[in-house]
């Protein structure tokens, strides 16, 4: 752990660095929290909209009947234990099915 207080990422707006600096250690624990999620959300867009540009793939073998050849497998962690879950978009939703744990023997 650094005693020195951290540089702002250059990719970091400075208002939003400048209200960060504003905020107490709990809730910077908060927004980052809230970043992580905020990031994991827009990667998983992001991949769900490359997949529905992607040409027709052939149906993976554990892929389940009910769940579209377009859904991608996704890794969640839920109370320190690490999940895979097939996603897929159906108009502005997005849908999910849990396929299992990430380690089998959880």
């Amino acid at each position: 752990m650094s005693y020195s207080e951290p540089a702002t990422p250059p990719e970091v707006p400075g208002e939003v660095a400048s209200s960060l600096e504003e905020c107490n250690a709990e809730t910077l624990r908060s927004i980052a929290k809230y970043a992580d999620a905020l990031a994991e959300y827009r990667e998983r867009e992001t991949r769900l909209d490359e997949a529905d540009e992607d040409e027709p793939q052939e149906r993976p073998e554990d892929l389940p009947e009910d769940v579209p050849t377009k859904a991608t497998l996704t890794e969640k962690e839920i109370n320190g234990n690490r999940y895979y879950y097939w996603q897929w978009r159906e108009g502005d939703k997005i849908k999910s099915q849990y396929k299992g744990p990430v380690n089998p023997s959880e």
